[in-house]
């Protein structure tokens, strides 16, 4: 049996195989307050042959919201509404971890439901525009994070963390890739801080390490991964010396004994292997698929032992059953991007919806 297919254990926990469902917006919490449906517990339970799903991004607050319809994570009505969706998936046999997403400065104030404004390391504007309810909107500039409000940041993904498990989630995984929060407060561009979490490369990882340290002390280190993109640009992030941050932040997280570490690989394909070195713990691999999407050509990764587990996404929305395919060969059906935005239901998705059989 190819390599792909075996049991690995991950954090407390043995995966059935190596094949994880990506995080992957979805935008349909059209429960009240942001909270999850009936819908979503389908489309997680269809996807339960996955080793492990890694949900869609939950904020962890109402500011940690950057794009209608998405789900959060921080009140008593929410953790509630993930409970059917969870036991869905466990009912199936399923492995599912929620991915703790704070957008930052990706956002706009038309989102949320009260007075509030997107935040970030500093006041500095994204380049383009995100998707609201009443179309494209330029981004706006984030109000800068106080001291305050860190520390409250921390607290606020500690918390969602909690609720996670109180709702079912066998784990959680942060969110520091692809120019949210966590990823903005280790760029250089959007951190232009002069204190504690800024300036030098110990202060830009800061926030990550911190808020890696309160979730591990919340819920257990070993119920704890962490999805990094390193030179990614998207959402207009700039990363001067991307190899000596994450080697950095790596090196400051291993004492933490984390679940896993998950790569959304960017256009620096060597450094991969340079951070697999680096890590002591399992690693996931999403890799760098420039105008296409992760085939399965990418179990061999698993094979010559670049990564412990391989991620993928579109892939898992057009085949819920894509573990089986790609055990049995079988023929896979093809993600369709011409519905990319809108498609099988209301709102916005930066993913495809699927073509049947």
């Amino acid at each position: 049996m190819s390599r792909a297919f075996e049991p690995v254990t991950i954090g407390r926990h043995t995966a059935g195989s190596r094949v994880v469902m990506a995080p992957m917006t979805r935008s349909r919490a059209y429960g009240p307050g942001a909270s999850p449906t009936e819908m979503m517990a389908t489309y997680y339970a269809q996807r339960a042959g996955a080793g492990l799903i890694i949900s869609e991004g939950i904020q962890p607050s109402a500011v940690g919201q950057g794009y209608p319809d998405t789900p959060g994570l921080h009140t008593a009505e929410q953790v509630a509404a993930w409970r059917p969706v969870t036991t869905a998936v466990h009912d199936r046999g399923g492995l599912i971890f929620a991915q703790l997403m704070h957008t930052g400065r990706i956002g706009h104030p038309s989102v949320y439901e009260g007075e509030l404004t997107p935040v970030g390391p500093s006041p500095v504007k994204a380049a383009g525009m995100v998707f609201t309810r009443d179309g494209l909107k330029e981004f706006v500039t984030p109000r800068p994070l106080d001291r305050a409000g860190v520390a409250q940041t921390i607290d606020e993904f500690a918390s969602a963390a909690r609720n996670a498990i109180a709702a079912g989630f066998d784990g959680v995984e942060m969110h520091g890739a692809n120019g949210y929060l966590l990823h903005q407060f280790l760029s250089t561009n959007t951190n232009q801080r002069d204190d504690e979490w800024g300036g030098s490369v110990a202060g830009r990882i800061r926030l990550t390490v911190e808020v890696a340290r309160a979730v591990a002390d919340a819920i257990g280190a070993d119920r704890v991964g962490l999805r990094i993109s390193p030179a990614n640009p998207y959402n207009d992030i700039v990363e001067e010396g991307h190899r000596e941050t994450y080697l950095a932040l790596l090196d400051a997280l291993d004492p933490l004994g984390l679940a896993y570490l998950h790569v959304a690989e960017g256009p620096d394909t060597e450094f991969t292997g340079h951070l697999r070195e680096r890590w002591n713990g399992p690693l996931i691999l999403n890799p760098y698929t420039p105008g296409a999407y992760t085939g399965p050509e990418a179990l061999k990764l698993v094979e010559t032992g670049a990564a412990d587990l391989v991620s993928f996404g579109a892939l898992f929305l057009a085949n819920p059953d894509l573990p089986d395919r790609l055990r049995s060969g079988r023929p896979l059906n093809v993600p369709d991007y011409s519905k990319a935005y809108g498609g099988d239901h209301r709102g916005y998705t930066d993913y495809p919806t699927l073509i049947e059989e």
